[in-house]
């Protein structure tokens, strides 16, 4: 293999790890939007017409959101950090949306399951998983064109700009994907919990040395 080969190969590789950052880097910021979708569309009972809505609304937002405020801290004004992120993001962004909805649409009962619902949770996990496969393609093809997450890849960790930005948080794509699977495996072990009546044996015998209380007196 000649240096040319190495070259070309090392560029793929740095190709396929920008992609799959890209990718998990959106999926975070369309979780958190799907998510709050969703528990907020099961918990007042809208439709699933209507909880699609919103939840693909609020992906949009925080997938954006996330991705401009490293944008705004490296010194970009607000106009310029969300012309840059709506031609970086939206592809992405709305290949994971249909994907994921479509999926929690598929399986029987996760639309409309209750938040302390073990399909509920584990419907969300494998839509997450299928729209981040979806979606790694789509990042990947934009990357090796110089388009897409290649457009905002050299702010992310940019030093701060001065002044009032530097204030302006930063999330590491590892720490919000942590937080994420901890939210979601937290919720999986509520609904298992709360499923399969554990802890309802304490009560239950607390309720029994009432009754014996009662019968005593």
């Amino acid at each position: 293999m000649n240096h040319a080969d190495h070259a070309d190969h090392a560029d793929h590789g740095s190709t396929r790890r920008m992609a799959v950052s890209a990718t998990l880097h959106c999926l975070t910021g369309c979780a958190i939007g799907e998510i709050a979708g969703l528990m907020i569309g099961t918990a007042i009972g809208l439709s699933n017409g209507w909880t699609i809505g919103l939840s693909v609304t609020l992906a949009f937002f925080f997938g954006y959101t996330l991705s401009t405020l490293p944008l705004l801290k490296a010194g970009l004004g607000v106009g310029a950090a969300l012309s840059v992120v709506l031609a970086a993001d939206t592809l992405s962004i709305a290949t994971m949306e249909v994907v994921d909805n479509a999926v929690m649409a598929l399986i029987p009962g996760a639309m409309g399951a209750g938040l302390v619902n073990v399909v509920f949770w584990v419907g969300m996990l494998i839509a997450f998983t299928v729209a981040f496969f979806a979606a790694y393609p789509v990042n990947a093809y934009l990357l090796a064109r110089g388009k897409g997450h290649a457009l905002t890849h050299s702010y992310h960790g940019a030093a701060a700009a001065g002044g009032a930005r530097r204030f302006i948080p930063s999330f590491s794509t590892g720490g919000l994907i942590a937080a994420l699977v901890a939210f979601l495996l937290g919720g999986l072990v509520v609904s298992i919990a709360d499923e399969t009546g554990f802890g309802a044996g304490e009560g239950s015998g607390e309720g029994s040395h009432a009754a014996a209380a009662v019968v005593t007196t």
